[in-house]
């Protein structure tokens, strides 16, 4: 019997007339809908989902998707020319605006995201898909909305559309100059393609929808007065609006699949897409906009500690649930850190029109309104937060446009060589001055900036901080190739600190001061010299690493390396010439000035040693020069600082910085020359410290969390000589690697007779 009964009906279902009998289905089930708002009786606040409309429109899906499989390719089936004749889409999104019944928008969210996805038909070239499309994309965006996911899922398919067929992207994004053009014209079709307008065809099956257009507009008139008219005042480019409105949703899920598809738009717009992007719509805006509001919801105060701890957040990475140890503000400062990544993120990966665009907006709105006058605040809680937060702004960039902006925020307009009287005019003046702030927490947190700058593959850092200023090596002495005496031509060897350290650490008495060093083919000073030159500079009086049981010097060789490797891969395609420019010996010699950031810098370091005097009653804090002590954490940033510049690749680097054997010229100072004076006026504190040498052993044990720190008479002072020995070796270290004898090695070599 169900063998007889299955061959019945599959006759039956041969003897059909499909297309007429597949229109009359999706005909009814469209009239049960309109029926229900015309004629029901139901209560008004039953939702949606208990009645049939979602299962009619389940239906009416189901007859499309199986129509269009028994067209030919590229036809449209009589369903779906009903479809797009009487305006149902347009019909439905009316009804989604009126939200009635309860739930109704959802539902016809559901029906044009599964219409969109499942029918392959080029649907979004028409004026009677492309218009309901754009009214409904207006009703989404909102935050908070109860439809958030199947907004999200509406706009994903428009994204994939789009990302098919790129093009689409400008006329999506047109929305209501396109409208309105159409209108004007009286044309059927919204879009310029092949494709003709359906309503501009014979349609054999027409007569089957009597009644059709009648029913939609006495369904219209139940509806309130201002969801009537579905397409008045269409925005435009709704799909960035919505998509952008949906990234600020507080589920995560929401908010993540709307940024992938904001990006996915920026990085498939073709040019005319990209400039209508950039031109007409609220992209850029809308984007930094909530870049700026994230930024202005974080507290007042935030502990650069704390936003060390957070930096590296990541916007496809949820963020880190709360615990008892959550700092005030730690969720703001993620959400705010996680929006600038994926502004980076989007910056990189646009076309080069956007991504320009969107990289002057973020340097414009929140660089230069917001973050500059903080930065130039009186108030040092405000510099103090603007500070880090630039900081980890910047150890977060990756886009080489939004880092061009950042670099022409921070150091201006194209490098030039100041003068020592020069004012802070610009914004870069005024943060190296707060690299000598009477702030110690102010004069880290700027270090750490110039630092993090420094570690960015862009030229001109280094260029407008450090080269600008050597170039032309008016530091050096010309004529006379013998080495010249040091700072205002002092003969530090006839000092007897200073030569009694020198001999203590392995330099044999010579005939002349200042032999002249080992030098290769080149000319260039053989790199046993250099290095022995800085491991012998800090006296053995003044050494504890010895009493510590290290390894010696390999694990500064490595880590030198490492870092030397990464800095030459990053500068490499600058095009830095390898060898110094010979200078002129008749050429008059001119006033050299090294550039307020090394000024800066050397003038941190000649200040290493300086302490609290100790004792009873009301004593200045001041060291020897009368100003106030460096800490130890200060002096470590200082000495990083100072490596980071040593390790680029370039001559004038090399020679400036690393060469102690450089013929000054009168009134100059090199890195060498500061350590000098420094080293002699370490020689001079020693005889004043009682039990010099134990102190110093514990305070590195301190300072290594051997045994518990306790407050010792001159602290500062012996974590500085602390401080100055281990920059020392990682000096000598960089020059190891920098001037490999031949190649690089991973051994330094052995140390002079004496030296431990």
């Amino acid at each position: 019997m169900l063998s007889r009964l299955g061959a019945l009906l599959q006759e039956a279902v041969g003897a059909w007339e499909p297309t007429i009998d597949l229109l009359e289905a999706f005909v009814e089930h469209w009239k049960g809908i309109t029926h229900y708002y015309i004629e029901s009786t139901v209560d008004e606040s039953t939702p949606a989902k208990k009645t049939d409309i979602p299962w009619r429109l389940k239906q009416m899906l189901d007859i499309l998707v199986h129509e269009e499989r028994q067209q030919a390719a590229g036809e449209a089936g009589p369903c779906l020319e009903y479809l797009l004749q009487h305006k149902i889409l347009e019909t439905l999104c009316t009804l989604g605006k009126a939200e009635y019944p309860p739930g109704m928008r959802q539902q016809v969210f559901q029906f044009f995201s599964k219409v969109l996805a499942q029918v392959q038909h080029p649907l979004l070239h028409y004026l009677n898909v492309h218009r309901p499309v754009q009214n409904l994309l207006r009703l989404g965006g909102a935050p908070g909305s109860l439809t958030e996911k199947e907004e999200v899922q509406f706009t994903t398919v428009l994204c994939s559309k789009i990302q098919q067929d790129p093009a689409l992207l400008t006329y999506i994004l047109e929305g209501k100059k396109t409208v309105a053009q159409k209108k004007a014209s009286k044309e059927s079709t919204a879009l310029p393609r092949e494709t003709a307008s359906i309503e501009d065809k014979d349609h054999p099956h027409s007569k089957a929808a009597d009644g059709g257009p009648c029913e939609a507009g006495a369904l219209t008139a139940q509806l309130p007065v201002e969801t009537q008219e579905p397409d008045e005042g269409i925005g435009e480019s709704n799909l960035i609006t919505s998509l952008v409105g949906l990234c600020k949703s507080k589920r995560g899920r929401v908010a993540l699949k709307a940024q992938e598809n904001l990006l996915l738009l920026v990085s498939v717009a073709p040019q005319a897409a990209a400039t209508y992007l950039v031109q007409s719509s609220p992209c850029c805006p809308e984007v930094v906009k909530h870049l700026c509001q994230l930024y202005q919801s974080l507290p007042a105060f935030l502990d650069p500690a704390d936003i060390a701890a957070l930096e590296g957040i990541a916007w496809r990475l949820p963020s880190a649930p709360s615990d008892e140890g959550d700092f005030p503000g730690k969720e703001a400062l993620a959400a705010f850190l996680g929006w600038f990544d994926y502004c980076d993120h989007l910056i990189m990966e646009a076309h080069a029109v956007v991504a320009d665009a969107l990289a002057k907006a973020v340097a414009e709105k929140l660089f230069v309104e917001i973050l500059q006058p903080q930065l130039l605040h009186v108030s040092e809680q405000s510099v103090l937060t603007s500070t880090a937060l630039l900081t980890a702004l910047l150890r977060q960039l990756r886009s080489p446009a939004l880092l061009g902006e950042a670099v022409a925020f921070l150091l201006g307009s194209e490098p030039r060589p100041a003068a020592p009287e020069d004012g802070p005019r610009t914004l870069c003046a005024h943060l190296i001055r707060h690299c000598d702030h009477l702030s110690d927490e102010i004069s880290i947190a700027t270090l750490r900036l110039f630092e993090e700058l420094l570690q960015k593959p862009h030229e001109r850092v280094v260029r407008g901080l450090v080269l600008c200023h050597l170039e032309g090596r008016l530091y050096a002495a010309r004529g006379s190739q013998e080495p010249e005496s040091y700072e205002d031509n002092l003969d530090l060897e006839e000092d007897p600190y200073f030569t009694d350290g020198l001999l203590d650490a392995g330099f044999q008495p010579s005939a002349k001061p200042h032999p002249a060093p080992a030098t290769n083919s080149d000319g260039k000073t053989a790199v046993t010299e250099i290095v022995n030159s800085f491991l012998c500079l800090v006296p053995e009086e003044a050494k504890t690493s010895a009493f510590l049981e290290e390894t010696g010097y390999d694990t500064y060789v490595h880590d030198a390396y490492t870092l030397f490797q990464e800095c030459s891969s990053r500068v490499s395609p600058w095009g830095w010439p390898l060898a110094l420019t010979p200078l002129d010996p008749h050429e008059p010699e001119r006033p050299f000035f090294e550039g307020h950031f090394l000024r800066m810098l050397f003038d941190r370091m000649s200040r290493i040693l300086e302490q609290v005097a100790s004792g009873a009653g009301p004593q200045p804090e001041g060291g020897a020069h009368g100003v106030a002590p460096q800490p130890y954490s200060l002096n470590l940033q200082v000495t990083s600082v100072l490596s980071r510049l040593a390790l680029f690749p370039h001559p004038l680097i090399h020679e400036y910085l690393l060469d102690p054997y450089i013929s000054l010229a009168p009134g100059c100072r090199s890195l060498f020359s500061v350590l000098v004076r420094v080293i002699g006026d370490l020689m001079q504190r020693i005889q004043r410290v009682p039990q010099f040498p134990g102190k110093l052993l514990l305070v590195r044990k301190q300072l290594m969390g051997h045994i518990p720190g306790e407050q010792l008479d001159h602290q500062t002072l012996l974590q500085g000589v602390v401080v100055l020995e281990e920059f020392c070796k990682e000096l000598a270290a960089i020059a190891f690697v920098k001037f490999p004898p031949q190649g690089p090695h991973l051994h330094l070599p052995p140390p002079p007779e004496g030296h431990v």
